[in-house]
């Protein structure tokens, strides 16, 4: 019997894809560097399939990042998914999903400046503010 695969696959195969997308790589090229076709890499990103441990690993090579990136967040035991911030992986996937999100993560990780970065957050957080405002009067 085949296991099925679970929410913590779905937000693997979701860090995955926000890599592969933050950096540029089309799912053919990163299934290329891995031997396979781009139809598995959608598999793997969907949580359609589960990555093993060596394919993470190799994944993680290609990506230029640390194999504990795509587990940052994932509690200890078994209770609920085994994410701590279960609730904002939606929204990471959300904006990387759009074309302003990425060109917004894309330009602003080019930004090496600590005091920049934070006016940019801040200025965001204040255009969020002044937009909720607005619609709730």
């Amino acid at each position: 019997m085949k296991k099925s695969t679970s929410s913590i696959d779905k937000e693997i195969g979701t860090r995955v894809r926000m890599r592969r997308i933050s950096i540029g790589m089309s799912q053919e090229k990163l299934g290329e560097m891995l031997g396979l076709t781009f139809q598995q890499v959608q598999k793997y990103e969907k949580g359609l399939n589960r990555i093993s441990v060596g394919r993470l690993v190799d994944i993680a090579k290609i990506l230029g990042v640390d194999i504990h990136f795509f587990f940052d967040g994932i509690k200890s035991g078994k209770a609920g998914s085994g994410f701590a911030e279960e609730e904002t992986s939606p929204y990471i996937a959300d904006v990387m999903s759009t074309p302003e999100g990425l060109q917004l993560i894309r330009t602003f990780t080019e930004i090496k400046s600590p005091k920049v970065r934070k006016s940019i957050v801040q200025l965001v957080a204040s255009l969020a503010a002044q937009e909720e405002k607005e619609r709730s009067a």
